[in-house]
């Protein structure tokens, strides 16, 4: 298996997975609930890994010509 579609896995694993992890009220963070904030900060880390995705990959290096 290719690292990119190993980056592809960890949001899947952080979302569906953790949420049995992190199925808590309290504490609070930035005045959320820890359940709430756990889905947020993995919307934001998505973002940023489907980023890093797209910057690995090698169909979007190459120069395309208009």
């Amino acid at each position: 298996m290719k690292p990119i579609h190993l980056l592809g896995v960890i949001p899947f694993l952080g979302i569906l997975g953790g949420i049995f992890i992190a199925n808590r009220v309290t504490p609070y963070v930035l005045g959320m609930p820890f359940n709430l904030f756990w889905l947020v900060m993995w919307v934001v880390l998505i973002s940023a890994t489907m980023a890093v995705i797209y910057h690995l990959d090698p169909a979007n290096r190459e120069e395309h010509s208009s």
